[in-house]
């Protein structure tokens, strides 16, 4: 049994898209998925089963689109792998506001800017494999950084901040 974690892009960001967590459990649970939890109102489940990751993707998005009414993109990844974006923390030395801390989770491989890292001092990227870190300290709203950073072409990337990262990772792992 693979423990896998769902990060549902663009939902519950406005009064459109709006899917609740009841809903979402009823549906993942509807899918013989195990141990269904979420956290937030923003799309992050956390559940087992022994499909592959494919074959979860794409039974969670024809499921949410069924469900919700319209597409939703589903970004996942197995607990090992999560945990394994938490421990390479590129920015625990530097980053104070877990807030201001982000993971852009992509579905495919991450590719590195044009520009320079510190192009946009003081906030800082790592490009990791699949996900990319940013430290904003200014916060999302006033990031050059995130507005200048490319976004790649026709793959799926949602974001989360560096307390929802260890949340879920705490989530995913086994219980003691």
């Amino acid at each position: 049994m693979t423990v896998y974690v769902a990060l549902l892009r663009g939902i519950n960001l406005g009064s459109r898209r709006r899917v609740a967590m009841a809903d979402l459990r009823a549906w993942l649970d509807d899918l013989g998925y195990t141990d269904v939890r979420t956290h937030l109102q923003s799309g992050n489940a956390v559940f087992g089963t022994g499909r592959s990751a494919a074959t979860v993707r794409r039974e969670l998005e024809t499921r949410l689109a069924e469900g919700a009414g319209f597409a939703v993109d589903c970004v996942l990844r197995t607990a090992g792998e999560l945990a394994e974006v938490a421990a390479r923390d590129p920015f625990g030395a530097v980053a104070t506001d877990p807030s201001r801390y982000l993971v852009s989770f992509l579905h495919g491989p991450a590719t590195a800017p044009e520009f320079a890292a510190d192009a946009y001092a003081p906030e800082l990227f790592a490009v990791g494999e699949r996900e990319v870190y940013f430290w904003v300290p200014d916060g999302i709203r006033h990031s050059r950084l995130l507005t200048a950073f490319p976004q790649q072409k026709g793959d799926v990337a949602t974001v989360r901040n560096w307390n929802t990262v260890t949340k879920l990772v705490s989530m995913s792992r086994p219980p003691a």
